[in-house]
């Protein structure tokens, strides 16, 4: 197995620069022509637009951009020339937003993590990350195709099951959310099931140290990719562990969240992201994720820019247990219920495990009775507590991360 996935990952700036100097007016190009830009990008000369600084003089594409395209004409708001049946699938994330999928050799760039994380041919991955609606379990697929690796598609939940499986079949290689692999693990310890497992890929959500080090203490070596529905994979990390590496297939700027305008080196912002995908040619696309820019080039020996990973959210959208949580999915749960005043969710971590907990503003009450509002409202099940109302603090937040990303 050769140290890098392709070539591309060891250029010299010199070369990716000319690289990206031909590929971005041509991509800006294709964007231009699509309906789903309504000008956005009109009055701009696509030739000129041949470097990452260059896209600073372009509008930022958000996530309620996409809502509002794709009200207008669903489902991909003429953000593609591509008619929805000329896909291999169509995703559907909350919102609900609609994403395009290819099957074509590694369309989302997955295979590119994969392969740093040792993936290869020979394993077999128990692809953890979701099959129904939402795209990661087939961002994943995709990839693993793409190194030449066996997949198990066992998608969420049934951890006995999949216990079972991934002994019985002699998984080499998990991917899926950083923390449901202790889960698998402590599953088939207590079956009293000795697994092969050895590599983990993981994403949607933080992998936090102590975790990673309980894995490396169980024999396995775990990685983390930063990718979107949206984007596929924006970034990656190789076995040096210092920092994401950019994928070759986008380009990232860092800003100042709510804005388009570009941070000092190593300052904190938020992460927009040009693909060069000419299926889905979204330019400029702000992710609401915060991270930085690191100096210098990785040890590993790939050349691209690196950032820190991801270091929270530009709003109060978070993620919990690989799912985002927004602001608005709070406000519906209060609009359920007349007798709710005010609601606040906080994501918190018990051992190695996301906890959401809602906390309720209401004058008494069960609070088992608001339990189903909670999962149909938030998409995820949590802890609810009845708090007198006034007592949520008064400083704008009705989602507030209390976990430790140190």
């Amino acid at each position: 197995m050769s140290e890098y996935f392709d070539d591309l990952e060891t250029r010299s700036a010199d070369a990716r620069q000319a690289a990206v100097a031909c590929a971005l007016p041509e991509q800006i190009a294709r964007a231009q022509a699509l309906a789903g830009y309504d000008g956005a990008l009109s009055g701009v000369e696509a030739q000129t637009i041949r470097s990452i600084a260059d896209l600073a003089r372009l509008p930022v594409l958000r996530k309620s951009d996409l809502g509002r395209a794709q009200a207008a004409a669903a489902p991909f708001g003429g953000l593609t020339s591509r008619n929805a049946n000329q896909f291999a699938h169509i995703f559907q994330s909350p919102g609900p937003i609609y994403e395009p999928g290819g099957d074509s050799h590694d369309w989302w760039r997955m295979g590119r993590f994969l392969h740093a994380c040792g993936v290869g041919k020979g394993d077999i991955v128990q692809n953890c990350f979701g099959y129904h609606l939402t795209p990661a379990g087939m961002i994943f697929e995709n990839g693993a195709r793409a190194v030449g690796a066996a997949v198990l598609p066992a998608g969420t939940g049934q951890t006995e099951l999949q216990a079972r499986a991934a002994h019985d079949i002699g998984v080499t290689a998990y991917a899926g959310t950083p923390d449901y692999l202790k889960v698998i693990l402590d599953k088939a310890a207590e079956m009293g099931l000795e697994l092969k497992i050895a590599k983990a890929a993981v994403g949607g959500g933080a992998l936090f140290p102590s975790l990673r080090q309980e894995y490396v203490d169980r024999g396995i070596a775990c990685l983390q990719c930063y990718a979107t529905a949206d984007l596929g994979n924006i970034a990656y990390e190789s076995p040096a562990q210092e920092g994401l590496i950019v994928d070759e297939g986008v380009l990232v700027e860092i800003v100042t969240p709510g804005t388009g305008d570009p941070v000092r080196p190593g300052d904190v912002g938020e992460v927009v992201v040009t693909t060069l995908n000419p299926d889905y040619p979204l330019i400029r696309f702000a992710t609401g994720d915060l991270s930085a820019v690191m100096e210098g080039e990785s040890p590993c020996g790939r050349t691209n820019m690196r950032i820190k990973g991801w270091m929270g959210r530009a709003d109060q959208t978070t993620k919990i247990k690989g799912m985002f949580v927004r602001p608005e999915q709070v406000a519906a749960l209060v609009a359920r219920h007349d007798e709710i005043a005010r609601a606040r969710v906080i994501a918190s971590r018990e051992g190695e495990m996301d906890v959401m907990t809602v906390q309720i503003e209401a004058d008494g009450g069960d609070p088992e009775i608001y339990a189903g509002s909670v999962a149909e409202a938030l998409k995820l099940n949590g802890r609810v507590e009845i708090v007198a109302r006034g007592s949520l603090p008064n400083d704008g937040k009705v989602i507030e991360d209390q976990r430790s990303y140190d």
